[in-house]
């Protein structure tokens, strides 16, 4: 975990937002993914949310989250506020506790750093806090998921921090709740893995997200649009509705079951689910996507194959990033991936 100090620090305005939580168990390759269901909101939560409670704002693309009082009273919330933030997919999300009175309890420092599951398991979008009280910052260093967030003293630096670290490149495809959505999904994942040159993952991605993609439109029956995303060996899969809110009808992820469960948490790094601020959910899946190696094989015209340690995106003048390295420089367009089957050429995936 990175902590960085700074006296500057960054004034903001912040609105309230509406904020509606589920929380679901992350899996792991050791044990299945078993959902529990998710505990009863107590009442009148959702009023005292809405009346300030978390308060959030959008800096260049990162969203700021801003508490005050006592930690264990609004860790929580605050929670809540990052998993809505992080189903918009912003640049990053920012935890302001400049206001949070000092000399925090363990409990509710434990809580905090349960937020770093959030970068553990998709370091695309990065969780920063800004917190002036050091017991706070070395109690988060210390514990296994908060060691995942980034730490700083002030909000400057924590945007900074967010800001610092690579974009990640992400392409996007909306379908209409057809029984035909799922065959477009797959289609639409196999063509973006192509491009990246991430063919090996194309078997398991593109099941996944066939499953993921017939629970949500069965589910819901609304528009839905589908995400992927890869960074440092990761490749993430997302899929948003716009149905009715967690409170109101079961999540996506909990209503997996039998060979979808078995699809998803058999092939994937971690899944779960997110809930939206227009009432919809976000049902993600994170895999194994290793940057491909340069293959040792030589193509027939004896020209030795291009290293390629990561995939290529245009940024349509003739020119292609790789956005995933700092300091990455521009190059010529690659050449278009060569068909798997007959041509002239053979080439190892």
């Amino acid at each position: 975990m990175r902590q960085v100090s700074s006296s500057l620090n960054l004034p903001v305005d912040l609105d309230p937002v509406d904020l509606d939580d589920q929380v679901i168990p992350l899996p792991d390759r050791q044990a299945p993914f078993a959902p529990a269901e998710a505990a009863a909101r107590p009442a009148g939560r959702l009023a005292t949310v809405r009346q300030g409670r978390a308060r959030t704002r959008a800096i260049r693309q990162v969203v700021v989250v801003e508490v005050a009082g006592r930690l264990g009273d609004v860790v929580e919330d605050l929670d809540l506020a990052i998993q809505l933030a992080l189903a918009d997919g912003p640049r990053g999300v920012v935890c302001d506790l400049s206001a949070v009175t000092p000399g925090a309890d363990p409990d509710a420092v434990g809580a905090l750093a349960k937020a770093g599951r959030h970068a553990r398991d998709w370091s695309g979008i990065p969780v920063a806090v800004a917190c002036s009280d050091p017991e706070v910052c070395e109690a988060l260093e210390a514990d296994p998921v908060g060691a995942h967030l980034i730490v700083t003293t002030s909000l400057f630096t924590a945007v900074c921090a967010v800001l610092a670290v690579p974009s990640v490149a992400v392409e996007s495809l909306s379908l209409a709740p057809h029984p035909t959505a799922p065959r477009a999904s797959r289609e639409f994942v196999t063509r973006t893995l192509l491009d990246w040159r991430l063919g090996r993952v194309i078997p398991f991605a593109t099941l996944v997200v066939s499953e993921l993609v017939a629970s949500s439109s069965v589910t819901t029956g609304t528009q839905i649009e589908v995400s992927v995303a890869w960074n440092l060996g990761a490749l993430r899969l997302s899929v948003r509705d716009h149905g009715p809110g967690l409170l109101s009808r079961p999540s996506p992820a909990l209503s997996l079951h039998g060979r979808r469960r078995a699809v998803v948490s058999g092939l994937s790094r971690a899944f779960g689910v997110l809930p939206a601020d227009d009432g919809g959910t976000v049902v993600w899946a994170v895999l194994e996507a290793p940057r491909p190696l340069p293959s040792v094989r030589r193509i027939r015209s004896g020209r030795a194959p291009e290293r390629q340690d990561s995939p290529v995106f245009t940024d349509g003048h003739g020119l292609a990033e790789r956005p995933f390295c700092a300091g990455s420089a521009r190059v010529p367009k690659a050449d278009p991936v060569p068909s798997l089957q007959g041509g002239d050429h053979t080439f190892v995936l």
